[in-house]
């Protein structure tokens, strides 16, 4: 057998129990850590806004990061289905705060218990996540990365409106 049929063996047989152990269901999280970056992304009260961006008006951090819906997150639930290593590459945007605010949001902000027992930020019963692919504020590049990831928008909705999705492979070939 050829080195290069050896090493697509190797590679291919240690991408699948890599998916088999980390990814593919929802619930179960993810697959690849972020590049850096931090585990969450803290909010205080107040700090959560709009600004625009090239989908449109969308939701941000108070550094202008962009925020994100996960289509595995089910409304309503009292947990974030982005667990273990997805929580590294889509941080929860949490907060301290009893009530946290958003402003210039008309849906309905609330929290869950996130990943160590923080805050996870809410809107409209959907968690809330930054980007760790997302380098400066107004950057959108997880805008419908996997086909599941969304920015949101000032009414709480998910804007599935994409411009070129961006390469997963870039971030090990997962959507998570």
């Amino acid at each position: 057998m050829k080195n290069s049929t050896r090493l697509w063996l190797a590679g291919s047989a240690l991408a699948l129990a890599a998916l088999t152990a980390c990814g593919g269901t929802p619930g179960s999280g993810g697959l690849y850590g972020a590049p850096g970056g931090s585990s969450q992304s803290q909010a205080a009260a107040g700090t959560l806004h709009t600004a625009g961006t090239s989908p449109g008006t969308i939701l941000v951090n108070g550094a202008g990061m962009t925020l994100y819906y996960y289509d595995h997150d089910t409304k309503g639930e009292s947990a974030s289905a982005c667990t273990g290593p997805c929580i590294s590459l889509w941080p929860a945007v949490t907060t301290t705060a009893a009530t946290p605010t958003i402003e210039g949001v008309t849906g309905t902000v609330g929290t869950i218990t996130g990943t160590g027992g923080a805050k996870q930020v809410t809107l409209n019963g959907l968690p809330l996540y930054t980007f760790a692919g997302d380098k400066k504020p107004g950057d959108t590049t997880g805008q419908g990365y996997g086909g599941i990831w969304w920015v949101v928008g000032p009414d709480g909705a998910k804007v599935t409106s994409t411009s070129p999705m961006p390469s997963s492979s870039s971030y090990g070939g997962s959507a998570y």
